[in-house]
């Protein structure tokens, strides 16, 4: 049996295009996280950049990665109240790269979307939409001026992409009118070169919260999002079948190498497939290219005292964009009841706590719809 030649790269400006086609929801939250927590985004950037060429050069495909969605809302979120120490996001990665890089060496994928009802994932997705609607809502309070900037030029951004096809570069632009009010406030930050990553190692005090407030959550949201719906995906778009099992383990791979440097935790993504498609990517190239524009983001231009200078108003407009497009694949459910109860109890409650809940209100709508089918029958 012959093996399949891999496939082709192309760096065309359709590649190019597309390779920002996911920028919106990833910048976002990797800011976010870096204004109300201790992690340094340079490391961020330094291992997606890393990631994003190796991912493209592995799959060659346009496979995308983002942060961990669920863990960036809670840390975000938590950021009012005290926030999420580096320790604990570290904790959070060693521990999603160890369960999703054995997942990988297992037939565990067909057994897990069996007994997690698609209604309990969609709920976790409203409530993580609703979370970053309650953390946008601080930026939008303490400077309403840039937010006001920052939606018309998404909306702006929104119509041209519609009408005129071009790319959506809203989130570079909001970023950039961002700065730029920033440094007319506050003056030219000082920029440097990243110094080497240093170890971040966990206390042994990180782990319980870790894992009880970032890693439950996420794990449903990864394999429901990042590796089942991504997978399939994958095979509408390119005619190609990626195994989940695949996307799991360089889940766990890059998480591993990258979280104890600095890095945050990340995953794969079926919206972020579907965004770079939609602009232009159709192999790895669109990979490489992203990845490149990180290394130089992270390599050159970015410093701690950068974020300190960000007009917050405008990442009060892109959290709330990112908020709309989670939220509105979350009423594609199968009983809304559970997905909208899950969704409240994460804002009033926890996503923790949301997912348990959910998960016996989910069984217990199954068991008295089974029950009702039986009297009427």
């Amino acid at each position: 049996m012959t093996q399949e030649p891999p496939l082709p790269l192309s760096f065309s400006l359709s590649e190019l295009a597309g390779s920002m086609g996911d920028f919106g929801t990833i910048i976002p939250l990797i800011l976010a996280v870096a204004l109300v927590s201790d992690v340094d985004p340079r490391y961020i950037l330094l291992f997606f950049g890393i990631w994003f060429i190796l991912t493209g050069l592995y799959y060659r495909l346009p496979i995308p990665l983002e942060p961990m969605k669920a863990i960036a809302v809670v840390v975000i979120a938590a950021g009012a109240v005290g926030g999420i120490s580096a320790g604990e996001i570290a904790a959070a990665g060693l521990i999603l790269g160890a369960i999703f890089l054995l997942l990988g060496y297992g037939r565990f994928f067909s057994i897990i979307e069996r007994w997690v009802p698609q209604s309990v994932v969609r709920g976790i997705q409203l409530g993580l939409a609703l979370l970053l609607f309650r953390s946008s809502a601080g930026f939008i309070i303490k400077d309403p001026f840039f937010f006001g900037i920052g939606i018309a030029v998404i909306i702006g951004f929104y119509l041209l992409v519609r009408y005129r096809g071009i790319p959506d570069l809203s989130s570079i632009c909001v970023i950039g009118i961002g700065l730029i009010g920033g440094i007319l406030l506050y003056g030219i930050p000082p920029l440097s070169l990243i110094p080497a990553p240093q170890l971040v190692i966990p206390l042994p005090s990180d782990f319980m919260p870790a894992l009880s407030t970032l890693v439950l959550p996420q794990v449903v949201l990864t394999i429901a999002n990042a590796i089942l719906a991504t997978a399939l995906l994958t095979k509408d778009l390119f005619g190609k079948d990626v195994p989940p099992r695949k996307f799991s383990t360089t889940i766990g791979l890059m998480n591993l190498t990258s979280v104890p440097f600095g890095g945050f935790p990340m995953c794969h993504g079926a919206g972020g497939l579907a965004g770079q498609y939609r602009y232009g990517a159709r192999t790895g190239g669109a990979n490489v290219y992203a990845g490149l524009i990180f290394l130089i983001l992270a390599l050159f231009f970015t410093s701690p005292q950068v974020l300190s200078i960000i007009a917050v108003g405008v990442l009060g407009a892109l959290l709330v964009f990112v908020g709309i497009e989670m939220g509105r694949h979350s009423f594609k459910s199968d009983s809304l009841l559970v997905t909208v109860v899950i969704g409240i109890l994460a804002v009033v409650s926890s996503i923790t706590v949301a997912f348990l809940v959910g998960m016996v209100i989910a069984y217990l709508v199954a068991w008295s719809r089974k029950r009702l089918l039986r009297e009427t029958a």
